[in-house]
């Protein structure tokens, strides 16, 4: 059968699989299994068994479970409401004011959390009415909310890092590592908009509060250590060749615990929530990668990677042009699939590409989270719309209009690593250099 219309057959499958509302791990086991069927002579139940068990016997994956557990057990902690004690009486003096709290409580959050609607969620149930209580413009709120809790993505340790190291056999802790930059970038743009808006808008601020004086701040600070140690106790040791990320996770789960009995907060109904709730979201993963391994298998089987690959490589792109195309793409399909599946879906056919064109994969990873990251604000399919929606009571379209100057920050982001490829690699290769 011509490739093309293999290609075609398969994409009729997906969609019609996506289409009728099955999950998103079916929607791909389908598709690998019509393939296999249909097109391949091998054995596909025990070709596609053995991919499943190769897909989840990985080292690497044992980080995974381990903080997304540590973030449930800090979502249900105090940690929102310390940081805005902490961060809040630095932020006076600034353009924007408690607006950059919003910004700067969610880069600290996605540090120790990983989880874009996790991040919006903790932040924004104790900023958000504290900002509305003081008068501050409800669209700015919302929107710098939706856009900074999708740090959750970029600022290790990412879920999404993780597993798109998991899927091309990159290393995670260099990743996390050329994660940290590209999110400080990207909290400084966030922090430059808020601050000319406010200028622009005095009339739209809510009068200054009173100035707090320098010793109060410092008491007020206090409250940012324990997480601040946490962030270092986990993060810290992973780049300085301490631990591994998965013995990182583990150190990291134990802290979140001793954090959140110093808060007074940890329960035996806490505990079992944070828990299930992690096993709840690590098998959902699980699942979509085993699904995206059984489609990586049986496309490989096909030979499509390797002639999409080929078609691409005779259209002579320049790399700019082939990341401009693949921009676009991912940010259509990150209008209807969650960040995890859109990478899971399309690693297997892009990475060819990719690679054809010279691109580093360490940076790749990092120009990838960051085009998913604005799947996380386009509606119909945004995690962190779904939040703030609930959170709001907005429609999801509104969230998305207060969104949208934050979306077109982050194609500013992307822009800029591209141009500055050293944003994302420098890091690295300057640690692992010393």
């Amino acid at each position: 059968m011509d490739i093309s219309l293999v290609a075609l057959l398969l994409g009729v499958v997906l969609l019609l699989g996506l289409t009728l509302g099955l999950w998103v791990a079916v929607a791909l086991s389908a598709c690998a299994l019509v393939a296999m069927k249909l097109l391949v002579s091998a054995p596909s139940g025990p070709v596609l068994m053995t991919t499943v068990w190769g897909a989840a016997n990985s080292w690497d994956l044992t980080a995974l479970p381990m903080f997304i557990w540590m973030g449930e057990i800090l979502f249900r902690s105090r940690i929102s409401e310390n940081m805005f004690t902490g961060l809040a009486p630095w932020m006076q003096n600034l353009p924007g004011r408690l607006l950059h709290v919003n910004i700067l409580g969610c880069g600290i959050f996605a540090a120790v959390s990983g989880s874009s609607a996790a991040t919006t969620a903790t932040i924004g149930k104790m900023a958000l009415p504290e900002l509305m209580k003081r008068g501050y413009d409800e669209k700015l709120a919302i929107g710098t909310l939706a856009g900074s809790g999708t740090l959750g993505l970029l600022i290790p340790p990412s879920i999404i890092l993780i597993v798109y190291g998991a899927a091309t056999e990159q290393s995670i802790a260099r990743l996390f590592i050329a994660g940290v930059l590209p999110g400080a970038m990207l909290c400084a743009l966030f922090m430059g908009y808020v601050a000319i808006w406010a200028l622009i808008n005095k009339s739209k601020m809510p009068g200054a509060d009173e100035p707090v004086p320098l010793l109060a701040r410092i008491r007020a600070t206090r409250s940012l250590f324990p997480v601040l140690l946490l962030i270092v106790g986990v993060i810290g040791s992973i780049y300085a060749g301490l631990a591994s990320p998965t013995e990182a996770a583990a150190v990291g789960v134990l802290l979140s615990l001793g954090l959140s009995a110093w808060y007074g907060t940890l329960s035996r109904a806490s505990f079992a929530e944070a828990l299930i709730g992690a096993t709840r979201t690590s098998c959902m993963i699980a699942f979509i990668l085993a699904g995206a391994a059984m489609l990586t298998v049986a496309m490989g089987y096909t030979g499509i990677p390797r002639e999409l690959a080929g078609w691409i490589g005779s259209l002579d792109l320049s790399p700019y042009a082939l990341l401009a195309a693949l921009t676009l793409f991912f940010i259509v399909l990150g209008c209807f699939l969650d960040g995890i599946s859109v990478v899971v879906l399309t690693t297997s056919v892009i990475l060819p590409m990719v690679q054809a064109a010279g691109l580093d994969l360490i940076w790749f990873g990092i120009y990838l989270v960051l085009v998913v990251e604005m799947s996380q604000i386009t509606p119909p399919v945004g995690f962190n719309l779904f939040v703030l929606q609930a959170m709001t009571g907005r429609n999801i379209f509104q969230v998305a209009r207060m969104a949208l100057p934050f979306f077109l920050i982050m194609i500013l982001a992307v822009a800029l690593i591209v141009a500055y490829p050293g944003l994302a690699l420098w890091l690295p290769e300057t640690m692992l250099a010393n």
